[in-house]
């Protein structure tokens, strides 16, 4: 099987397979786990950070590191140095804000600051992912001298913005994510009972089809995949952090000053169709694209292709 083929590379969460260490650091979010590394030297060293969607963890990522390791673009991404790979509050090993004030999207992306700076990077590059791109814009909004490009995976904007305002109005739009955000304001009301139970039924045939909608081809996904999906379920951290998702105002991402470069899956139901164009409209230095034959989690769907799409290291452009 090539390294192109849909869905080549499963999920882990061994860092050392990558070169990583795992360490805690303080923040104003409260304690966070982040996984980091493979440094360069440089003085002048820029940081790669990397953030995860709801429902995962710095493992989200694995399979892109896995491509750009193996180098399969033909080695021109065969080295990701000064990795900064956190887990979000609330996700992974990083406990949810124990504070209700502490839990919006600024204090989130704040958080993520203080963890780069706390590893000595001053300025970095962002990758987000689903939730971890509304991180991400927020973050180069408050930011602006120290974040120098940010790079998205089907981020949820506008769309689940609005589906957590009002979702019976938005079910038409976005009746995945609307109906992901009830299942999950169930399991929520069920306290520990509630991810316990995601994490019995993650192996079972049950959970896959239900989360197949997420993937353009659910039964070319790793079982790894699955499991990490089932492991990471968070169902109060995703409810809280839609809802601050809900209450934030975008107009602050026109305050953004560095380029930005978006791709959503061709088949992606948790982004809405208009998403792009809106962000386009928002943001001065914005450009969307594409990702054929790929839903929502383009990073494990087709890593490969993120790779030769966004990052610019050694490619001229990035999303068309």
């Amino acid at each position: 099987m090539a390294a192109r083929d849909y869905g080549h590379f499963g999920v882990t969460a061994d860092p050392e397979a990558f070169g990583l260490v795992t360490s805690v650091a303080l923040t104003s979010a409260g304690p966070i786990t982040v996984r980091h590394g493979r440094r360069s030297g440089r003085d002048d060293a820029r940081a790669i950070i990397l953030l995860h969607g709801a429902a995962g963890s710095w493992s989200t990522f694995t399979p892109l590191l896995s491509a750009a390791d193996l180098g399969a673009t033909g080695g021109a991404y065969a080295s990701f140095e000064d990795l900064v790979i956190p887990d979000l509050a609330g996700w992974g090993d990083s406990a949810l804000a124990t504070r209700a004030e502490d839990r919006s999207i600024e204090v989130v992306a704040a958080s993520v600051a203080e963890v780069a700076r706390s590893l000595g990077y001053d300025r970095w590059m962002i990758v987000g992912h689903s939730l971890g791109g509304f991180v991400a814009l927020e973050l180069a909004a408050a930011e602006q001298t120290a974040t120098e490009r940010v790079l998205l995976v089907s981020p949820t904007t506008f769309g689940v913005a609005a589906a957590v305002r009002q979702p019976f109005r938005e079910l038409r739009n976005l009746p995945a994510y609307v109906g992901m955000l009830g299942v999950m304001l169930v399991l929520a009301r069920l306290g520990r009972f509630g991810t316990r139970f995601v994490a019995l039924i993650g192996p079972t045939r049950f959970f896959r089809r239900s989360m197949g909608p997420l993937f353009a081809h659910p039964g070319r996904i790793a079982q790894s995949v699955y499991r990490a999906l089932a492991a990471e379920a968070r169902p109060l951290s995703f409810v809280l952090a839609s809802a601050c998702a809900g209450e934030y105002d975008a107009r602050r991402w026109a305050g953004i000053r560095c380029p930005v470069r978006s791709l959503r899956g061709s088949r992606d139901v948790f982004v809405a169709d208009d998403d792009h164009v809106r962000l386009a409209a928002t943001i001065p230095d914005f450009v969307g694209g594409i990702l054929d034959d790929a839903g929502h989690f383009g990073q494990i769907e087709r890593p490969v292709e993120v790779l030769e799409r966004l990052f610019p290291a050694t490619r001229a452009s990035a999303a068309s």
